[in-house]
């Protein structure tokens, strides 16, 4: 089974450990429940189940709280076995990275959300952007993580991207071959479009930096990537990773359970 019945869930609020033996323990039980959970889902049924959900939101926590808080994740992932840690690295060097990016923004700005369309669906998009444009499909779905959490951010960005993949106006007439920037299918097929374009697959970090030109974007794809690349589990836990956004009075979580 998924989810053993002596394995209580964890609330989409449970407090993080602030101590790093309990953190290193929580994560080491979180992930092997979400992966046990996720080897019985796999995608098959569209919405991701209840158990899914909330262990890969306490998951999605857990590494925002190590992005923030480097000595507590240092220690708790020395206490670690060598795959997970090297994991729990990539994932929190790759969200510190990307929180560095972030604009904040007022607490009354409008934020538009929705939900993401099936994970297997979205795969069957990156898979066949790969053998069009031979686009590696983990770094195309970890663009997809990074810009919108797979789609379920609706606003424009702060410098007006839009759609799914997050496409600034002038590059979507470029790239896009006549589709709709908001379609996923489309906007799939537009980046690895642009990333070949750009230098892909011969040197991603050239083609991601077009994409985005900050070395820290860069890093994060690819960090992202690499997890995928290890362990195909890892984009069903990050298709369930939900949309967080910053502002002048804190972070707010604005999807999931």
């Amino acid at each position: 089974p998924a989810q053993s019945p002596d394995r209580k869930l964890p609330d989409p609020d449970e407090k993080i450990p602030r101590n790093a033996a309990r953190f290193a323990w929580r994560l080491q039980e979180t992930t092997s429940a979400l992966n046990d959970a996720i080897d019985a889902w796999k995608g098959k049924d569209g919405k991701p189940p209840k158990d899914v959900e909330l262990l890969a939101l306490h998951h999605q926590r857990m590494y925002r709280y190590a992005a923030r808080h480097s000595k507590i994740a240092s220690q708790a992932f020395a206490r670690l076995p060598k795959g997970l840690a090297a994991q729990a690295k990539d994932n929190t060097r790759a969200i510190r990275e990307l929180l560095a990016l972030a604009h904040p923004i007022k607490p009354s700005t409008p934020f538009k959300v929705q939900p993401a369309r099936p994970a297997a669906e979205l795969l069957k998009y990156f898979k066949k952007a790969e053998r069009r444009f031979g686009v590696e499909w983990e770094v195309l779905a970890a663009v997809m993580l990074a810009e919108t959490k797979f789609g379920r951010v609706r606003s424009a960005s702060h410098v007006g991207a839009q759609g799914p993949m997050q496409f600034m106006p002038a590059t979507w007439k470029a790239y896009g071959m006549g589709g709709d920037v908001h379609d996923p299918r489309d906007a799939v097929m537009a980046a690895a479009n642009y990333l070949k374009a750009s230098g892909a697959p011969r040197d991603y970090r050239r083609a991601l930096h077009a994409y985005n030109p900050s070395q820290a974007y860069v890093n994060a794809i690819l960090l992202h990537a690499r997890q995928i690349k290890r362990d195909a589990r890892n984009y069903y836990v990050y298709y369930n990773w939900q949309v967080y956004v910053i502002t002048t009075a804190g972070e707010r979580r604005l999807t999931g359970p």
